[in-house]
């Protein structure tokens, strides 16, 4: 699957937030190109920061630096990733497998790891521009980006005290979200609307007469 990651994109949806860190312990997941992990280590040295970065690949010498950690293993190697991390950290950002399934395992497991006022921010989240005869034109992407944003949707509708979420749509998407608190997540259920409902169809069928 070709990777469309775009610094700019990272700038336009993150920067707003990171400026109100002083400090800032940040983890990253997925290096790939580095021009996320580039991004963030400026920031960690103009505000004495800590940037930790995790990749199944060895990307220990794409940077000589610092203020920078890089830690090869999986997103999901979470006892060996817990031992090489602060107890919290002020950022975590999501940019490695781009499946609902498992973007909801990463979040869960680590949102409790993350400070209050933190930010958690998941990269591709949005299914319009794989859309068919659209720039990305791509159905796996499509699916899986739809189904990430449905998600995150379905989350928040049980968490909306404990945290917020911003998405931006430039690109392939991505959401912020901020922890507002240190209470534990309360379980996510599919939202339920009145979309498919009897009163809605009749509804529909008014508004053609």
């Amino acid at each position: 699957m070709k990777e469309f990651k775009d610094l700019s994109k990272i700038n336009y949806s993150v920067t707003r937030f990171i400026d109100k860190i002083y400090n800032p312990i940040i983890l990253e997941f997925g290096v790939q190109l580095g021009s996320s992990t580039k991004y963030f280590l400026d920031i960690c040295k103009k505000k004495n920061g800590k940037l930790y970065s995790v990749d199944v690949n060895d990307f220990s010498k794409l940077f000589d630096d610092i203020n920078w950690k890089f830690i090869r293993a999986r997103d999901d190697d979470f006892d060996y990733i817990l031992k090489n991390i602060p107890s919290q950290v002020d950022i975590i950002y999501l940019d490695t497998i781009h499946t609902a399934k498992h973007v909801k395992k990463i979040f869960n497991y680590y949102y409790p790891y993350l400070k209050k006022n933190g930010y958690f921010i998941i990269d591709d989240i949005s299914w319009l521009p794989y859309l068919k005869k659209n720039e990305f034109d791509n159905f796996y992407c499509e699916i899986n980006n739809k189904e990430t944003f449905d998600n995150l949707l379905n989350i928040f509708d049980k968490n909306s005290k404990n945290f917020e979420i911003t998405f931006f749509f430039k690109d392939t998407g991505t959401a912020v979200i901020e922890k507002l608190n240190n209470n534990e997540l309360s379980n996510d259920q599919k939202i339920r609307t009145r979309e498919f409902s009897i009163k809605n169809f009749f509804r529909k069928l008014v508004k053609k007469l």
